[in-house]
């Protein structure tokens, strides 16, 4: 009897123990955490830089008499990645290469089973179907253009008959939540009546009641090719043809800045390189990082300064000429002298030396998509922690709502356009050939 009472206190001892660091979160009888997870250490982003916390003072500086009364704000930012340079043709080109394949491989997959994934490893059935990217396609094969034959230009449509990728048909369909609703009071979840009680728009402009948490996640789908004819519509008797059928899928024009796109390609953009991240970290079993997205137009000019608060342009000074009369960024020098400063256009990203954090081409070549809504008095009710101001304005909003703040000037505007205080806006819908835009992500900490 005494063996026995042995073996079940040993028995109850032994479950005590795995108690204390197994489920229920019990733990010893001690604030210990859950159980420890596996390390993390976030690793420097490809093609993109450390921008450290700080504080600075936004607005035009001392020697901007052009804009005088306009305030002047201390603001303190967190840190951030940032990319080094302008997001360039090649890279842009990756995300519409990836658009299509998808595209075709759901098309395939009508007629060739192969081509998605319809059970894990364990035999569960996934619905839907999963692209399977491991499957070659086979562009020049006869039946599997039949398949994909509504990704084609129809024939009435192609020039001496070449059978070529129709690229209006190049969707790129996410989702997104909407943080800014869901953090409304008036939106918040009721626990009493457990339910919500509040209104949201949705990604038409309609005003509809809260049915749950999935009221706050948008759709949107964005034709992702870029406006190639902005570089004739942008300028009346100017032949600049050759831009337009060469300059985003010539190989000479790799590393130039991609141009042409409008504010909801650039999101989208952002969105796709979160995905990808994403779901190779997520095969690995690694934990997931920061999305990517538009930087705010804080943060743009926080990292164009590179730690010189007080300057004008990113590489200090008053000037922007060197010591040896050399112009420093590309933008329009003199009297329309475009080809002074070593380009008549763009120029391929990082031609000119990079500021203090390492940021190539913050001032000139293209200007740059920020992810701020443009308002003349927005520094006045900014906050001065992380400020920015967003709005996502609806199809049938007016013109004014749909302003977005550019910054950086580009290769068509005089120096004053280039100055790190400058602000200046697009409309969210328009393409032009002097816009382009860069990446930032949040980052987990100040070890870098």
């Amino acid at each position: 009897m005494k063996r026995l009472l042995s073996i079940a206190t040993l028995f109850l001892i032994a479950l005590s123990f795995a108690g204390c660091f197994g489920g229920g979160g019990r733990g010893n009888g001690e604030l210990t955490g859950v159980e420890r997870r596996q390390r993390f250490k976030e690793t420097q982003p490809l093609g993109m830089v450390y921008v450290r916390r700080g504080s600075f003072n936004i607005g035009p500086s001392d020697e901007d008499a052009s804009r005088a009364g306009v305030p002047t704000k201390t603001v303190s930012q967190e840190p951030f990645w940032m990319d080094d340079t302008e997001i360039t043709n090649n890279e842009y080109r990756q995300f519409v290469e990836w658009v299509k394949e998808s595209m075709a491989r759901q098309m395939l997959g009508d007629q060739y089973p192969e081509f998605m994934i319809t059970e894990d490893r364990k035999g569960n059935i996934i619905d839907p179907p999963q692209i399977n990217w491991d499957e070659k396609i086979d562009w020049e094969d006869p039946d599997m253009q039949m398949a994909m034959e509504d990704l084609y230009l129809p024939e009435n449509e192609r020039f001496f008959g070449k059978k070529e990728i129709d690229t209006r048909k190049l969707v790129y369909e996410y989702w997104w939540v909407d943080l800014n609703q869901a953090a409304k009071r008036s939106n918040s979840f009721n626990y009493e009546t457990q339910r919500y009680e509040g209104n949201v728009y949705n990604e038409d402009g309609d005003l509809v009641p809260i049915e749950n948490r999935s009221s706050f996640m948008m759709q949107d789908q964005v034709h992702v090719y870029p406006d190639t004819l902005c570089w004739i519509r942008d300028f009346t008797y100017s032949y600049n043809e050759p831009l337009a059928t060469r300059y985003f899928w010539h190989p000479g024009f790799d590393d130039y800045p991609v141009v042409g796109v409008t504010w909801k390609q650039v999101n989208a953009f952002c969105n796709w390189r979160t995905k990808i991240q994403t779901d190779y970290l997520s095969e690995k079993g690694e934990p997931t990082l920061m999305a990517y997205r538009l930087p705010t137009e804080v943060e743009w000019e926080y990292a164009a300064r590179g730690g010189k608060d007080f300057s004008m342009y990113p590489w200090g000074g008053y000037y922007t000429r060197d010591e040896k009369g050399v112009f420093l960024a590309n933008f329009k020098p003199l009297r329309g002298n475009y080809v002074e400063d070593g380009s008549i256009a763009t120029i391929k990203v990082g031609s000119y030396d990079p500021n203090e954090y390492g940021l190539y081409d913050m001032a000139g070549n293209v200007a740059e998509w920020t992810s701020t809504a443009y308002d003349e008095a927005g520094y006045n009710y900014f906050s001065d922690l992380n400020p920015t101001f967003t709005y996502n304005a609806r199809k049938d909003d007016p013109a004014v709502m749909k302003r977005k703040v550019i910054r950086g000037g580009s290769w068509k505007d005089i120096s004053q356009f280039v100055q790190v205080s400058t602000r200046n806006y697009e409309y969210q819908d328009t393409t032009k050939s002097y816009v382009g835009f860069r990446c930032v992500r949040s980052t987990f900490g100040e070890e870098f």
